[in-house]
């Protein structure tokens, strides 16, 4: 009796840790999410769920698992120090992948230059211990104003400013380390929730017709409708065993001007009256003389005027290595990402007078 009762357990702890992928039995891999409270940790713990990841979720004791994700019991969640490297270890033993979703607590000098380098060294050892593939999503940052149009993963990094060089640190440390590790480059994000230019001022006041943008409006810059950028993590992860000890892949995500946003938003925000039918969102630019002024008095204000180049700079990622890998790059159009992107701050609401605009832009109808 004792010794069938334990087969029987080892043949559900193994289907546990197995699925089936296109007709053939594959172990389930498991990675570990550090920072999956955060507005990327979060959509790539799902992204990796969809994919039949195992997915475990760190946030640091006394934090709340995130409301919208309470429900989705694909996440494990671990409540553990981030310094508690061995603590770390033994509750995500086996997972072979760690995503580095960790964000200073502020967008100021000050946090970044007292956060962003020791939660890299965290995420190196929590990685090491595990004898796992760190993930690293880096930015544009690194490469300076006086970057070119087109960015690959062999540009130079000249950054000037705190933040490029911090970023040039974290990704030279990483590479120093030795542990495997993955940095995926992307530009701005839009998309599943708060936290980005595209809410905070963009479509701040889009409801009230108003589109405000921080460049000119012809001038090309790199952006990441963020499931899309979580696929890929995903999807790159998935083949990390054929890999270089350091590797860099750019996701391109969507170059684009400020004329093309308008000219995406405007139907939507005709199909929810926001404007009159026909009628344009008033475009208005970003007051970058009084940010200048407050610059001296805000700290993020500061950050942000310093970081202002990259609005005046066209430039977009070259993903040609990435697609030379995945075949394709995980994208959906700009229409619909747009319209995503609005669903997902609770800006838009179901228009049912509208079904064509609206499942053009991929709002509900």
């Amino acid at each position: 009796m004792f010794l069938a009762f334990t087969i029987q357990a080892m043949v559900q702890a193994m289907a546990s840790a197995v699925f089936i992928h296109k007709g053939k039995y594959s172990m389930q891999s498991t990675v570990l999410i550090l920072g999956a409270r955060g507005r990327f940790g979060l959509v790539a713990a799902r992204a990796f769920a969809d994919a039949r990841w195992r997915v475990q979720g760190l946030i640091r004791p006394g934090a709340q698992v995130p409301a919208e994700a309470a429900a989705d019991r694909r996440i494990e969640w671990l409540t553990v120090d981030l310094q508690d490297t061995a603590a770390i270890a033994r509750a995500a033993q086996g997972a072979s992948v760690v995503v580095h979703a960790l964000n200073p607590s502020a967008y100021t000098h000050k946090a970044w230059r007292t956060q962003a380098l020791p939660m890299t060294e965290a995420a190196i050892d929590i990685a090491r211990a595990l004898n796992a593939t760190l993930m690293l999503m880096g930015n544009v940052y690194n490469f300076g104003a006086d970057m070119p149009a087109v960015l690959t993963e062999d540009t130079p990094q000249r950054a000037r400013t705190i933040k490029g060089q911090i970023r040039i640190a974290m990704e030279e440390h990483i590479r120093r380390s030795g542990v495997r590790a993955i940095v995926i480059r992307a530009g701005d994000f839009f998309g599943s929730g708060k936290g980005t230019w595209f809410d905070q001022a963009i479509v701040k006041d889009i409801q009230k017709g108003k589109f405000t943008y921080p460049g000119h409006k012809d001038v090309a810059t790199a952006w990441a409708y963020l499931p899309d950028l979580a696929r890929t993590f995903a999807e790159v992860a998935a083949r990390r065993d054929t890999f270089k000890t350091f590797e860099v892949f750019h996701f391109a995500g969507h170059s684009i001007t400020g004329q093309q946003w308008l000219d995406a938003m405007e139907p939507i925000a005709q199909a929810q009256g926001w404007v009159k039918p026909h009628a344009g969102l008033r475009y208005s630019q970003l007051p970058w003389p009084i940010i200048r002024i407050g610059a001296l008095f805000v700290p993020t204000w500061a950050s942000l005027l310093e970081m202002r180049y990259l609005w005046d700079k066209a430039h977009a990622l070259d993903n040609r290595k990435l697609v030379a890998l995945l075949g394709a790059e995980p994208h959906t159009p700009l229409d619909q990402a747009a319209g995503m992107a609005l669903h997902d701050l609770g800006l838009t609401k179901n228009t049912a007078e509208t079904p064509a605009t609206l499942a053009k832009t991929g709002l509900p109808t």
